[in-house]
């Protein structure tokens, strides 16, 4: 979590987070949250697992490869620091996570398109852009940097998929949260 610390309570550093990145874009938007947030019909709900289904097949097979050539990440979190406390604040920071990548992804499809006149190059080079800044976000050290580049931020584009197929920031928000919740599951059973 990108906040962890800030105020010693991961709940409420979690809610900061989101407050951050979404009371701006709110206020852009004129309070209009409709434009990006909406209820998820139960087709984006089943779209949401799938791609949180497609992210783990590609999680475990490039983590397989990425064993194999000993270039694993270092691991983000001890099996010993989760709690409720942080699932709750992962409720929220997973949240400020998504707005984090639909922030520059629309600021960069904009600029792009404006300047290129195509959509769909204006959509792949901004994805890949904020890919590679959400993979930074996550980098621990030097050595996990390739790692985090494949896992996290070429990862992210299921929750991509998610958002264009969509336009509700919510498909994107479930996809990484099922992600999250499971990966946090394992650690807590000690299967990660």
């Amino acid at each position: 979590m990108l906040m962890q610390g800030l105020t010693g309570n991961e709940i409420l550093d979690g809610i900061l987070f989101i407050l951050i990145v979404l009371v701006p874009v709110l206020y852009y938007l004129k309070w209009d949250y409709t434009a990006i947030f909406q209820k998820p019909k139960s087709k984006e709900v089943l779209l949401a697992i799938g791609l949180f289904a497609g992210y783990m097949i590609y999680s475990l097979a490039v983590g397989s490869v990425l064993d194999y050539y000993g270039w694993s990440a270092t691991p983000t979190i001890a099996e010993n620091s989760l709690n409720i406390a942080s699932i709750v604040a992962l409720l929220f920071s997973l949240m400020g996570e998504e707005l984090i990548k639909f922030v520059p992804f629309m600021l960069f499809l904009r600029i792009l398109y404006k300047y290129s006149n195509n959509r769909k190059l204006s959509v792949v080079v901004s994805m890949l852009i904020v890919m590679v800044f959400f993979a930074l976000l996550h980098a621990m050290d030097f050595r996990s940097l390739f790692s985090v580049l494949v896992l996290q931020g070429l990862g992210s584009i299921f929750e991509f998929i998610g958002y264009i197929k969509t336009k509700n920031i919510m498909v994107s928000y479930i996809t990484h949260l099922c992600t999250d919740v499971f990966i946090f599951a394992l650690i807590m059973m000690g299967v990660a």
